[in-house]
């Protein structure tokens, strides 16, 4: 396996105890483009991993709902990172290295490390490393982090699940690893929510709203979504990502996680027994959220199943950088889509109800195919 001059990024709002993130900084590049033009580009075949889109800053009225939502699931949250936390620690023990899928995970792997280092005493690695749907993991950054930790045991971390295209491309990427270098990676990614029966290590399987699925980068370290683009990445590079140092006057990344940390205290035993409880269930996956999926597809003729993000999550992802056709939802009046029908009012989207559907509610994304920029 040959070794790698790459280095940990000092980009990001976040303190380096807390992340290491093993990303190329392309602050000084403008890779950003409208989110109809780059709409555009992606469905005429260019990558989405080329570029970046514009960062969409929110009302007032929809921070203060971020802040309204936080405060009332904030203990929700750290019960479900505790439970996750639990099984981490239980399974890997002190070897564990914990590899947060940049971004949505980076903030998940942090409330992790913070349980793990609260209620054992043991500060464990944390490390952001980038992963792109078709293209694979950065396995430049594993091999760093393997260079460091020769005798790792990789736990992969993410914030939750959707279809489970990125629970299918990190077991690929680990096949893949296994077969160029010998070295066998575990492929099970914790997760907070797991609404698609996509892995075996969550903290619940309810589509429920983990706030900081509500904003961009301003939760997530003010780190920017990995690029992976031959023009400014080498082969022997880390994937990219930019630091928006601009948006430090309403970053709330490191507020976020110390809300969340200060109620592990609260929930420290019902997370122990949460976890202990899961060893003895057997627990399946069967990505049972594609069936929705394939259905809506049909209903709607749609024509790829990439148009379709199911989960509170990923339907809130649609509305903030996409370009979103209709949302399907479930139940309207759940505490947890208030924001979805407030970004949807905002930029004129349908809200088609839609109660046979395993999620709360699903991001369908318009084909702008054919449209003139």
């Amino acid at each position: 396996m040959k070794t790698t001059i790459n280095k940990p990024a000092k980009i990001g709002s976040y303190n380096a105890e807390d992340v290491q993130f093993l990303l190329k900084d392309l602050s000084d590049i403008k890779l950003e483009d409208s989110t109809e033009n780059r709409e555009l580009m992606v469905q005429s075949g260019v990558h989405y991993s080329e570029s970046l889109p514009i960062e969409y800053q929110p009302p007032k009225a929809y921070v203060d709902l971020f802040w309204e939502t936080l405060q009332e699931y904030k203990q929700k949250v750290a019960l479900c990172i505790g439970v996750v936390a639990e099984q981490i620690y239980q399974s890997k023990g002190d070897r564990a290295i914990l590899v947060s899928l940049a971004r949505a995970g980076t903030p998940v792997g942090i409330l992790i490390k913070r349980y793990i280092h609260m209620h054992y005493l043991v500060l464990l690695p944390h490390y952001s490393v980038s992963i792109i749907r078709d293209r694979g993991i950065d396995e430049n950054a594993l091999q760093y982090i393997l260079s460091q930790h020769p005798e790792a045991d990789i736990q992969f971390v993410d914030g939750w699940t959707g279809k489970g295209a990125i629970s299918l491309e990190l077991t690929k990427a680990c096949h893949d690893y296994q077969q160029k270098y010998g070295i066998n990676l575990d492929d099970t990614l914790a997760v907070i929510a797991d609404p698609g029966y996509c892995t075996t290590l969550f903290g619940t399987r309810e589509d429920f709203l983990i706030p900081s699925a509500c904003l961009n980068s301003t939760v997530s370290g003010l780190v920017s979504r990995t690029v992976l683009n031959d023009q400014y990445i080498g082969k022997d590079e880390f994937h990219g990502a930019k630091y928006y140092e601009e948006l430090i006057p309403v970053d709330v990344s490191n507020e976020y996680i110390d809300l969340i940390s200060n109620e592990f205290v609260n929930i420290a035993s019902e997370a122990a027994e949460m976890a202990t409880h899961k060893e003895n269930e057997k627990i399946e996956t069967g990505f049972l959220g594609m069936e929705d999926v394939k259905r809506i597809q049909s209903e709607f003729e749609m024509e790829s199943t990439h148009y379709i993000k199911p989960g509170v999550g990923e339907t809130t992802r649609v509305l903030l950088r996409r370009v979103p056709w209709k949302i399907l939802m479930r139940d309207p009046s759940s505490p947890f889509v208030k924001h979805i029908l407030m970004l949807a009012e905002e930029k004129g989207v349908e809200v088609v109800p839609y109660p046979n559907l395993k999620y709360l509610c699903c991001g369908l994304i318009k084909s702008v195919k054919g449209i003139k920029k």
